[in-house]
């Protein structure tokens, strides 16, 4: 009884923590442009001059896309790679843990762990390749 009731908390916890993490910045946007409405309100009720600037970033809720340039691609990819060996880095040293226990446990475990992390470790080498085709294609 007491594992079913420990079960299902740890479900109801699992998925207030997905809906936090995704309601809680939308709340936040949602309260600052209400600040920044009420600013803007007072400040046209003063009579003081709004710039258009802030009305158009206030109309548009779309953020401006930057274009990929080989200092970004190069940024990501050192990130990533990063993001990879840090994983590698984490099955390693499960293996090394688990080994006294179950040498079963220890290989799934550091296998599977390395395994994550070659995923973005070679969306990193993927950018690296990018960065350095397109700065070579800058010099000529």
């Amino acid at each position: 009884m007491v594992e079913h009731v420990t079960g299902l908390l740890m479900g109801v916890v699992f998925w207030v923590f997905v809906a936090a993490v995704i309601l809680v910045p939308i709340y936040l946007k949602f309260q600052d442009r209400q600040r920044m409405h009420e600013t803007l309100r007072l400040a046209y009720e003063k009579g003081q001059p709004v710039p258009p600037e802030l009305i158009a970033a206030l109309q548009s809720n779309v953020a401006p896309i930057r274009p990929s340039t080989p200092e970004s691609d190069l940024r990501r990819a050192v990130v990533l790679i990063a993001v990879g060996l840090g994983f590698a880095g984490l099955g390693y040293g499960l293996w090394y843990g688990l080994m006294s226990t179950s040498e079963i446990a220890a290989k799934i475990s550091g296998g599977c762990t390395a395994g994550v992390g070659a995923i973005p470790g070679l969306i990193g080498v993927a950018y690296l390749v990018l960065w350095a085709t397109r700065r070579g294609a800058a010099k000529v």
